[in-house]
């Protein structure tokens, strides 16, 4: 298994649990009466949420480059 596939499959699973620990932090007490009166959830919540995202597919995209990679 190459640098490579393991590093994005180490992404994949960081971003995801960054992602869903945002997604349960909105769902808090704080952040829905922040969300109420503001408008928006805390800059923590937020950038857990989209560091994740992008985490995410960054990790997706290596591993699916590095499987392409060895095929071909």
């Amino acid at each position: 298994m190459s640098s490579k596939t393991v590093l994005g499959f180490v992404l994949l699973v960081v971003g995801s649990i960054a992602f869903f620990y945002g997604l349960n932090a909105s769902k808090s007490l704080v952040e829905q009466v922040s969300n109420t009166f503001i408008g928006r959830f805390s800059d923590a919540t937020t950038w857990y949420m989209i560091g994740g995202i992008a985490a995410a597919l960054a990790g997706l995209l290596m591993l699916l480059t590095g499987f392409r990679g060895r095929r071909g």
